[in-house]
């Protein structure tokens, strides 16, 4: 079995009690466990695969919390840190109708923000290992050239690169530079996940059609766009696969991309074979089995809270 390691931030959700009503209108929020990277981590070693969490929390009570969230998991901790230099990050959510999301980070820095790129020259990867990093963490930081060296090590050795941009507006100040980073970013992975709604501010283009020629003009293996509801396409060498999605009702998308990205690399890290090497019917499963991961992660409040277990996918698949 592949290991593995999601870098970037833990930290908490604050999730309303209150649905259908703007940042401003909610009254009480509930914390929950969350961070793309964490969820990621968690959503494969729920199903049962070997996963790894790089990252930085606060010397306080909610790093510490998150911390044995993710031990309880099954997440390997080993590269969990401390630091009593900031904070763990706080993110508030609003949902509004349908389950979409409005945020509020308090993150100025954050533990996260201050992970040290030595810290991480201490990390032996190998070839049979995978790297799944996302774009929050890659703001004018320690922890953007922490994330350099892990990049850097893993190729060495070469292992496989996967990067979600997830993308947070929200989070940067200068969105041209948030974009510009991400772009420059994108030609170190080999799978790409990137959404439907982010193709335009990720690559600057005002089609589909244009933003997916430019990503698929970048040296990635497999470009991997997710569409909600309506499933997944995966674009590899000259083939392009699609896989329908499941309609349910969504009360909370937040962690549903994640868990998409969890249960693939879940299903990956099992193969024996290289990327390049899937089969159609292969990708087909796989994003059957990755969709239903996310759809009924919607079906819940907060992210790791509501990632799945291998039978809750397997009676999911069967009913539909």
């Amino acid at each position: 079995m592949k290991k593995v390691y999601t870098m970037g931030e833990a930290l908490i959700d604050f999730i309303p009690h209150e649905t259908g009503v703007s940042m401003s209108e909610v009254e009480s929020f509930k914390k929950l466990p969350g961070g793309a990277p964490a969820n990621v981590a968690a959503a494969i070693a729920k199903l049962g695969g070997d996963s790894a969490f790089i990252g930085q929390v606060g010397e306080d009570m909610f790093g510490y919390y998150l911390k044995k969230v993710l031990a309880e998991n099954k997440v390997d901790i080993t590269h969990m840190l401390h630091t009593d230099k900031a904070n763990t990050a706080l993110a508030f959510v609003a949902l509004k109708q349908g389950g979409e999301r409005e945020f509020a980070f308090y993150r100025k820095p954050s533990a996260d923000m201050l992970l040290e790129r030595e810290y991480i020259k201490k990390i032996t990867f190998t070839e049979n290992d995978i790297l799944h990093f996302c774009s929050v963490s890659l703001i004018e930081s320690e922890v953007k050239y922490a994330h350099i060296e892990a990049i850097k090590k893993i190729k060495e050795e070469n292992g496989l690169v996967v990067f979600d941009p997830n993308v947070r507006q929200s989070l940067w100040e200068n969105q041209q530079l948030y974009s510009h980073t991400i772009q420059e970013f994108i030609p170190y992975a080999d799978v790409l996940k990137v959404s439907d709604d982010e193709l335009n501010f990720i690559t600057g283009k005002g089609t589909v059609e244009e933003g997916l020629n430019y990503l698929l003009s970048q040296p990635v293996k497999l470009l991997i766009l997710t569409k909600g509801k309506e499933g997944v396409t995966f674009f590899i060498g000259k083939k392009e696969i699609n896989v329908p999605g499941f309609a349910v009702q969504a009360i909370d998308t937040t962690g549903a991309g994640d868990a998409f990205i969890g249960a693939f690399l879940y299903q990956f890290s099992l193969m024996d074979k290289k990327l390049t090497d899937l089969t159609s019917d292969e990708l087909i499963a796989m994003g059957t089995f990755a969709n239903s991961a996310a759809a009924l992660v919607t079906t819940k409040n907060g992210a790791i809270s509501a990632l799945p277990t291998m039978e809750e996918v397997e009676a999911f698949i069967a009913g539909n």
